[in-house]
């Protein structure tokens, strides 16, 4: 009776640490779920606000709103790109740790960009964007020569693969059309073949001549001999014509 007790305690005490165990993955599973949300919603709206500010606002503070959004938007391309690819394609990792490094520099440009958004003095603004603007341009350019270097090797593989299949699918298709064969003999050249004696020749023997025709090839004509009716003509009578249903029936011809 103790012994069944204590597997009973034990079954209870399995069964809720597996309850608080999938409790606390869930409540993290959600958390995590309302995390990117809030951050999905956070980059939307300062994407929005950066392009209206480089609508809005001339000058240097609209240039730096142009190279904020120009920046996120390369960057933000190319993780989504390589995060993807590196799924099906293991050889890309090295490209995902290459792209971490050059997103800490965007990040850091990035905040640098955002501090200047408040700075007062303009005149200094305007000397310090060529600089920024060529730093820009530098992580913006390699960060799309990796993203768009994955979706060529991407596709590279899709066309050798798309090649290997055409190639397997044609000679499938070949080794499906060959039916020829040798062609079966018909009924009655089998039966001769089959009535034939071992050993004899593969051609019929002549019946033996008579005696009085031995030496005579073909009849003659001057001798007489039997009276022949002249063959008749085979001709059958003209049976009646068939109609087909397209055919418009013969009008009768008018007695008047």
């Amino acid at each position: 009776m103790e012994a069944v007790i204590a597997v009973f305690a034990l079954l209870f005490v399995l069964f809720l640490g597996l309850g608080a165990y999938a409790t606390v993955k869930a409540v993290g599973a959600a958390k995590r779920g309302v995390d990117r949300g809030i951050t999905q919603a956070r980059r939307t709206v300062e994407d929005h606000t950066l392009r209206a500010k480089s609508f809005a606002q001339p000058g240097a503070a609209g240039e730096l709103a142009q190279l904020r959004l120009k920046l996120r938007t390369s960057l933000r391309a190319t993780q989504e790109a390589l995060h993807a690819a590196v799924a099906e394609d293991a050889s890309l990792k090295e490209s995902v740790g290459l792209f971490e490094r050059l997103s800490a520099h965007g990040h850091e440009l990035d905040d640098e960009l955002k501090r200047l958004e408040s700075e007062p003095d303009r005149a200094a603004l305007t000397e310090r964007l060529p600089g920024l603007r060529e730093r820009t341009e530098r992580i913006t350019h390699s960060a799309d020569s990796l993203r768009w270097a994955a979706r060529d090797r991407a596709r590279r593989f899709a066309e050798d693969d798309l090649d290997t299949l055409s190639a397997q699918i044609d000679l499938e298709s070949g080794a499906l059309r060959h039916w020829t064969g040798p062609e079966p003999q018909s009924g009655s050249a089998q039966q001769s073949a089959s009535a034939r004696q071992p050993g004899s020749p593969p051609w019929p023997e002549a019946p033996p001549a008579d005696a009085g025709t031995a030496g005579q090839t073909w009849p003659d004509s001057a001798q007489p001999g039997p009276a022949r009716e002249p063959a008749r003509p085979a001709i059958t009578p003209p049976g009646p014509r068939l109609t087909h249903p397209w055919q418009k029936k013969p009008r009768p011809e008018s007695t008047t």
